[in-house]
């Protein structure tokens, strides 16, 4: 069992403490030169603490933490025919203030107010609509109003045993009572006083010392025994079934009970009622807990919602046959938390940060063709503990997006021995290939199965996580030099100067190219055709489309090679370079001016990082939590294929579907036709890309749910560039079924 806080009603004004979380949704703007198109905010998943200050008929005020406090109107709200200090019935709508020895009143929805003079040696107790309780110098209770001449009525409360101990007052869903627990004889007991005449009965003598309670007009449950507020003198309560949880509030005839101590693992706490007269019971909201309390007009809030990151406050209120309704009323803003490393890749956000429990989450933004946020936060791996990682190191963890939505990290165990990290296919995997107790190492240029790591004991290795979710292996191992992957190749510095060779991982055969570089490269990068190569003082892309040799920039530290431009960060005037050159000509403008002040110290993927598979750059913009988009404005690639893993399945069904992977150059929408032998199309699967990876899942039946006969098939994938530039993209082949 997983064991959630009971959260605990203050005693003065009936104020509920509470937590939730929700999303907030992603700012976007209209694109101009290095103007971001969007931005988002990393928010916890753990529920933030909130309160209500003040809940009556037209709206109510709640408060998320330690956050300013928030007002939210009804919009149905009707203001009453006549409001003033003479009608209590109209104070579920007046929001008391206290300052010194005055109590200023304002009804809400018609805007009279009046004004209450605390007398010399009283204190206040409690407020509820035009009421003020006080206690007088000798422990005597008063109700005070305002009267009609700017007077102040005092009201003597009478029926309060002689020698009771009032101990707390709150308030409920009712303006003309109020609830004082007392003590006498060192017995406990709850009571409520009538605010128009001061009249106090006392209706159950308690068990506990704080007994949880909760009342309205017409009920009144405490100590878990019930009772209504009409019965006649003498009257005994009934005793309710007991329950690990909290009375929260009584809406009409029914009791809201929410709060348990402690719920069973992978379940959610959620809002019953229980029907007062019959003992029927029904879940009001799943997943509710917290933030729940009575409203001045006999109603309650109470936040629940799908997932944290959709947390609501709810009103629920009587309906007229004796059952409840609920409407959302508000969406709590969530707590932004720290980015510690960020990535994007395939028109995909990825943020590493803090969790519920002290753990770390991996969450994406989806991003559109022009990089602008399409949806909310969404969970892309389970619960992590926290990385260690280098002294200097730019994120924490470091990360490699590959581009087919998932992300490649390293992690480091108490010996210190590394193990390469792989997540993001869902929120609950984890795989790994170990580096044999390497340690101190580096992700260098990685994509789609393959990542590459750089140990610090000199051996480089090429860790291998095809297309299930199975742990990674080490396909290829070698004394550590310059080196990228792309696609299913290999880029590392040949045996003569300038000389990059590109090594198939799967085949092994090798491609030599004459790169122009006047050394043996320090740092290689591969992005589609260009390869990218520095020496330290000099550097070049080489575009194998074209076999021409570009000379970029090499006078501020280390680039990052994307589709067709270099991305450089000017750590002395913080600006963000992006050097442009896909016609042949390198040309370097300042992108953005990145603050300052830095959340994380590094460059790519600390501070900044650029999508390889699409173009668009992700920045940390100075604001805690937050993450800027701007587009790079520099035309994409052509649609290609640069890896894939096509099989032919032993078994096929629907728990063991053919699950082909394609890796394209950037995210696509596609279409997926299998043919027989003899011509006939059986079925037709149509997607959108993962990253900029295709992966369908074929159960092995035709279009009209029939299975499909066993024998060789032709596929065809036709794939649309989702940022409609260049062609499609048509490939085929075969695969055998049974």
């Amino acid at each position: 069992m997983s064991r959630s806080r009971r959260l605990v009603h203050t005693a003065v004004g009936g104020v509920v403490a509470l937590s939730c979380t929700v999303l907030s949704a992603p700012a976007q703007a209209a694109p101009d030169a290095g103007e971001p198109v969007g931005t988002v905010r990393l928010v916890t998943e753990k529920r933030v603490t909130v309160d209500y200050p003040w809940a009556g008929a037209s709206g109510f005020q709640y408060r998320p933490g330690t956050t300013s406090v928030t007002t939210v109107d009804y919009p149905d709200a009707v203001p009453p025919a006549h409001a003033g200090p003479d009608d209590l019935a109209s104070g579920t709508d007046v929001v008391n203030t206290r300052s010194g020895q005055t109590v200023t009143q304002k009804h809400r929805s018609t805007g009279v107010t009046a004004t209450v003079t605390i007398p010399s040696g009283h204190a206040v107790r409690a407020t509820v609509g035009w009421s003020v309780l006080t206690m007088d110098g000798t422990g005597a209770l008063h109700v005070l109003r305002a009267a009609a001449d700017g007077t102040t009525t005092d009201t003597p409360v009478t029926g309060l045993p002689a020698g009771a101990r009032p101990v707390y007052y709150r308030t409920g869903g009712s303006v003309g009572r109020l609830a004082i627990v007392y003590v006498l004889d060192d017995k406990t007991s709850v009571g409520l006083v009538d605010l128009a005449d001061g009249a106090f009965r006392t209706y159950v003598n308690a068990d506990e010392a704080t007994p949880q309670l909760a009342f309205n007009d017409r009920w009144l449950v405490a100590d878990w025994k019930a009772i209504r507020v009409d019965a006649g003198p003498g009257t005994e309560p009934t005793a309710l079934t007991r329950t690990d949880a909290q009375l929260e509030a009584v809406v009409g005839d029914r009791l809201l009970i929410g709060n348990p101590t402690f719920v069973v693992g992978g379940t959610e706490a959620a809002l019953a009622a229980r029907s007062l007269p019959t003992g029927a019971t029904s879940t009001v909201l799943t997943s509710s807990f917290g933030g729940i309390g009575p409203t001045l007009d006999g109603g309650a809030l109470a936040t629940a919602g799908p997932s944290s990151l959709d947390w609501n406050i709810h009103r629920i209120t009587p309906t007229g046959n004796g059952g409840l309704t609920t409407t959302k009323v508000a969406q709590v803003p969530a707590f932004s938390t720290g980015v510690e490393a960020l990535a994007v890749a395939g028109g995909e956000l990825f943020l590493y940060g803090t969790t519920p429990g002290g753990s770390h989450r991996y969450n994406s933004f989806q991003l559109d063709a022009a990089g602008k946020p399409t949806g909310s936060q969404t969970r892309r791996s389970p619960g992590l503990a926290a990385p260690r990682c280098l002294t200097g190191d730019a994120a924490c963890p470091q990360l490699e997006a590959l581009g087919d939505g998932r992300v490649a990290s390293l992690w480091t165990d108490t010996d210190g021995r590394e193990a390469v990290l792989n997540v993001g296919l869902d929120t609950t995997t984890v795989v790994n290939a170990p580096t044999d107790g390497d340690s101190a190492g580096r992700l260098a240029g990685s994509s789609g199965r393959y990542a590459l790591y750089n140990g610090g004991s000199g051996t480089q290795r090429i860790t291998d996580f095809p297309r299930a979710a199975t742990s990674g292996t080490t396909t290829l191992t070698r004394a550590r030099t310059a080196a990228a992957v792309w696609g299913q190749t290999l880029w590392a510095p040949g045996s003569t100067q300038g000389a990059v060779t590109g090594r198939n991982l799967k085949t092994g055969t090798t491609t030599t190219i004459a790169t122009g570089a006047p050394c043996t490269p320090t740092d290689i990068q591969a992005v589609n055709t260009w390869l990218y190569w520095s020496c330290g003082t000099s550097a070049g892309v080489y575009d194998r489309a074209t076999n021409r040799r570009i000379t970029v920039p090499a006078d501020i530290g280390p680039a990052r090679l994307a589709d067709g431009f270099l991305l450089r960060e000017n750590r002395t005037t913080h600006d963000l370079l992006l050097t442009d050159f896909h016609t042949g000509t390198a040309t370097t403008r300042a992108l953005v001016r990145l603050p300052a002040t830095d959340q994380n110290t590094g460059g790519s993927n600390g501070r900044w990082a650029v999508d390889r598979f699409g173009g668009h750059i992700a920045y940390l913009n100075g604001t805690y939590g937050e993450v800027s988009i701007v587009p790079s404005g520099v035309p994409t690639s052509p649609l290609a294929q640069t890896e894939a893993q096509v099989y032919s399945p032993t078994v096929i069904g629907r728990s063991f579907p053919w699950s082909p992977v394609w890796q394209l150059n950037k995210p696509s929408t596609w279409t997926l036709t299998l043919t027989t032998a003899s011509g006939t199309a059986v079925r037709t699967l149509t997607g959108t890309s993962t990253g900029a990876a295709v992966r369908p899942a074929w159960d092995g039946t035709t279009d009209t749910g029939a299975g499909a006969p066993s024998g060789g098939y032709t596929w065809k994938l036709s794939a649309r560039p989702r940022d409609g530039q260049g062609p499609d993209l048509t490939l085929s082949g075969t695969m055998t079924l049974g």
